[in-house]
């Protein structure tokens, strides 16, 4: 019996960026919920980035799952303090901020234990509406490019993930000897024996610690790619924000490859996901929509594009 691959879906990175608000939402779009509707029509999965600067509030899942249709599905970047990024007090919830006890000599915190677990709790429960509404997919750990691969790492990444209940993790390396020739087969044993789902980055050929080399693989059921473009010259410039360092038009040869790849990881895969992170201007939403015209017209199979929800909202 042959084995079917999963389809792909496509989706960006955000849906509020401000580049996106000026150069892809049309004119008269201009609220918020407009602008998750438009997005809804065109694509049916999306990655909430603002969720690894503070915590959501539920009431806000609850306008995204209602904004969005049925089989539409949300994954949400782990906030900073959860996969060991630098916060500040002012980055918590004001009822959890007497909590901290400790801060660096930068202003970051210093988180114990219970803090990291009321955080963990705080983020979960915040989910709870998408849960519900079956809009949920992964949580995204992004891991950074300080932490090194290694036995007190690995107990690291096990013990967060496990915080997050039954929430599929996403797991992201930003460091590079994670998937090392000498480490990867390990790193990616472990993920698969834990039940952790390994994403797969496109990134630029850069030889320095906090970029992860493409190693096309899959470790659960999902198969999950982030693509972050092709920017080598901006990726470790000085003083370089998020939309310099992701920005990037792929061209069709840059993507091609990806037809095979996506066809492969998604053999045999219940969900298989190709998100793009490229955020400057209208990237992620025309890079999206290149590749699923490669992926059309290589027979490579995928969703297709939502269309018109019923009513209009601009």
């Amino acid at each position: 019996m042959a084995v079917v691959s999963a389809a792909v879906r496509l989706g960006t990175c955000s849906w509020a960026d401000q580049g996106l608000i000026e150069r892809w939402y049309p004119a008269g779009c201009r609220s918020a919920e407009a602008r998750l509707c438009y997005y809804a029509e065109r694509f049916d999965t999306v990655e909430v980035n603002a969720s690894y600067y503070a915590i959501p509030e539920p009431a806000t899942a609850q306008r995204w799952a209602e904004r969005t249709p049925d089989g539409f599905v949300f994954h949400v970047k782990a906030f900073g303090l959860m996969t060991g990024h630098r916060v500040r007090p002012e980055q918590l919830p004001p009822d959890l901020r007497p909590l901290v006890e400790r801060v660096t000599a930068r202003g970051n915190v210093e988180p114990t234990p219970e803090l990291t677990r009321r955080v963990f709790a705080r983020f979960t429960d915040a989910l709870a509406p998408l849960r519900e509404a079956g809009r949920l997919g992964g949580v995204l750990m992004q891991y950074p490019p300080s932490l090194a691969a290694g036995v007190g790492s690995r107990a690291f990444v096990e013990e967060s993930c496990g915080m997050l209940g039954d929430v599929e993790a996403l797991v992201e390396f930003r460091e590079r000897t994670w998937l090392s020739e000498d480490e990867r087969s390990s790193t990616l044993g472990w993920l698969e024996d834990r039940g952790l789902t390994y994403v797969t980055v496109d990134a630029p050929a850069v030889a320095t610690a906090n970029v992860s080399p493409t190693v096309v693989a899959r470790t659960t059921s999902t198969a999950y790619v982030r693509f972050h473009g092709r920017n080598a010259g901006t990726w470790n410039a000085r003083g370089a924000v998020a939309s310099d360092r992701f920005d990037h038009y792929y061209d069709e040869s840059e993507l091609d490859p990806w037809s095979g790849d996506l066809r492969e990881i998604g053999r045999g895969a219940a969900r298989v996901y190709a998100m793009f992170n490229t955020n400057n201007a209208d990237q992620g939403p025309v890079n999206a929509d290149l590749l699923r015209r490669i992926l059309a017209r290589d027979g490579v199979r995928h969703t297709p594009v939502p269309g018109p929800a019923q009513g209009q909202l601009f």
